[in-house]
């Protein structure tokens, strides 16, 4: 059997190297390779990462460039206070990201009223003040913005 030869670069960038001779039964998560194709900030927003290389849609289904579902403001300051607790799972002393992030929190909260007022509800804690049940009222959000991924 001919030994293959992880020096060679020749994978893309969806593929990531594994050491040579790596041990047998031993889990490893190969690093992502510098200077990878990001996406451009909305079309990153509506796939979920920044790097077409982690981009693996469930079922080949994936969402159109955020700029005209309703919702895009809401989620692009969720997935930005998200990003920045995970920072500061790390580096719980940077006050300065701590106060961004409680903006970033107090936006999110004023922009989900907003949201829920106008076009309902986004979980279904937010029929405390609803008329009547209106949860599975259609069309859903990916509806509405979901294409199948060529």
């Amino acid at each position: 059997m001919a030994e293959c030869d992880h020096t060679a670069d020749n994978c893309g960038y969806k593929s990531g190297a594994l050491p040579r001779c790596a041990p047998l039964a031993t889990a490893y998560v190969p690093p992502q390779k510098d200077g990878e194709p990001r996406y451009a900030a909305d079309k990153a927003l509506a796939r979920g990462t920044l790097f077409p290389g982690l981009d693996l849609p469930l079922g080949n289904i994936v969402n159109r460039d955020t700029a005209d579902v309703p919702a895009a403001e809401l989620m692009a300051v969720d997935f930005a206070a998200h990003d920045l607790s995970l920072y500061l799972d790390t580096h719980p002393e940077d006050e300065e990201a701590f106060a961004v992030y409680r903006d970033l929190l107090t936006l999110a909260e004023e922009g989900k009223k907003r949201y829920v007022a106008r076009y309902g509800p986004i979980c279904k804690a937010d029929l405390v003040n609803a008329s009547s049940y209106c949860w599975t009222r259609s069309p859903w959000p990916w509806e509405l913005t979901a294409e199948s991924e060529a």
